[in-house]
């Protein structure tokens, strides 16, 4: 007898846990927009739309032919392990002509690097208020317009992370489609 009414506080208190999400992750909805295409440089992401394809590139395609990654893909994400790289001098101007927005994931020094062609990734001051992702897109002769993304709550997890791409897709969406 007491082992059943054991299985059955059991069986409530699983269900009562496994219906519960936690606090520090945001419920947020899917991007849903048209189908996108997007460059990486880097490890591709894992993320929740299936309206979303990834290729992988490499920084010495985006420096040799901006022109075909502007035709080509409707954005590109620069992933944490080649911002250094990216940061290098000589990518500032392939950065300025790029047609479609650039986004640099998990970048401790917002933007600044990407845009000025005389500091280095390395140069760069770290940023105190961090974002997990920031955006840049160039609008005319050196002006960007520029987006960041934070993490809900400022807790980096799997469904935080997700909801930053979500959001990231979002904003491709209205600026390239």
């Amino acid at each position: 007898m007491n082992s059943k009414y054991f299985f059955t506080g059991f069986l409530i208190l699983f269900s009562l846990l496994v219906g519960c999400k936690a606090e520090d992750e945001v419920d947020s909805p899917i991007y849903e927009g048209s189908d996108l295409i997007i460059g990486v440089i880097g490890k591709i992401p894992e993320v929740r739309e299936e309206n979303v394809n990834f290729k992988s590139i490499t920084l010495t395609e985006l420096e040799s032919n901006v022109a075909k990654v502007s035709n080509e893909y409707d954005a590109v994400f620069i992933m944490k392990h080649y911002l250094d790289q990216a940061g290098e001098n000589k990518f500032a101007q392939e950065y300025k002509e790029l047609k479609i927005p650039v986004f640099f994931i998990e970048s401790k020094k917002s933007y600044i690097p990407f845009i000025y062609d005389d500091m280095t990734y390395e140069e760069a001051p770290n940023m105190e208020d961090q974002t997990y992702a920031t955006g840049i897109i160039s609008e005319e002769k050196d002006t960007f317009n520029y987006w960041g993304y934070g993490l809900y709550n400022d807790t980096e997890n799997e469904t935080n992370i997700k909801d930053v791409y979500s959001r990231i897709f979002t904003t491709i969406e209205s600026e390239v489609k």
